[in-house]
């Protein structure tokens, strides 16, 4: 039987929503949240490209191919971040899976669930972080890119806004099953909460840019 788990970004899209769909529990939305982000970045790398060498871009040359460049590396690490969500969950349910008949294997099980249940948590936090990243270049380009792919911009955005808020759900469905003196446990909580902020606020200005471009007063 194939392992839910592998290649997930060799899969056709078909193929991906299909096993999305499935009753496996793997890959989930820790790992959709993943791949939205990725495609935010590519819609960024997109308006770019769409963008630069255009005569009236000629002053943000070297920022556009920047903003492509920071673009292209924020979709490889989300693409990677997806396939390590599918992982860090299928070691948690290896671990619920453990023999707990003795004192030893209950021993055993326990510290495996606290060891994957810490990286079910951290995986989705370095998503939230990375697709929080996608939202600033999606706002840095709506201003300057071409104007006939501002759209595009704006749905970057988005993309990367329901990445970040995906990521959060994740990390906080994780947090009460881990250790009470794990460090992520404590530190976790305030982090999300500035980044849900600090997603509305890039959200929001982005979408505000995009509108006035799109239909200009």
């Amino acid at each position: 039987m194939e392992d839910p788990a592998d290649n997930l970004t060799d899969l056709s899209v078909r193929e991906l929503n299909e096993r999305l769909a499935s009753r496996q529990p793997i890959p989930g939305g820790g790992s959709a949240a993943a791949l939205a982000g990725a495609m935010g970045a590519s819609l960024v790398a997109m308006v770019a490209e769409l963008t630069i060498g255009r005569p009236d871009a000629a002053d943000h040359a070297a920022q556009l191919v920047s903003l492509r460049d920071d673009a292209l590396a924020a979709q490889r690490h989300l693409l990677d971040l997806a396939e390590q969500d599918a992982a860090a969950y299928a070691a948690v349910v290896e671990a619920r899976r453990l023999p707990r008949d003795s004192d030893v294997q209950r021993a055993e099980r326990g510290d495996a669930m606290r060891r994957t249940m810490v990286a079910a948590a951290d995986v989705p936090l370095r998503t939230a972080r990375a697709a929080a990243q996608v939202l600033e270049l999606a706002e840095t380009i709506a201003p300057i890119g071409n104007p006939n792919a501002v759209s595009d911009a704006g749905v970057a955005s988005l993309l990367g806004a329901a990445a970040v808020r995906g990521a959060i759900l994740n990390v906080q469905i994780n947090l009460p099953y881990l250790a009470d003196d794990e460090p992520l446990r404590a530190q976790a909580p305030g982090e999300l909460i500035t980044l849900e902020s600090r997603t509305a606020e890039l959200e929001s200005s982005t979408a505000e840019v995009v509108r006035r471009r799109i239909q200009p007063s």
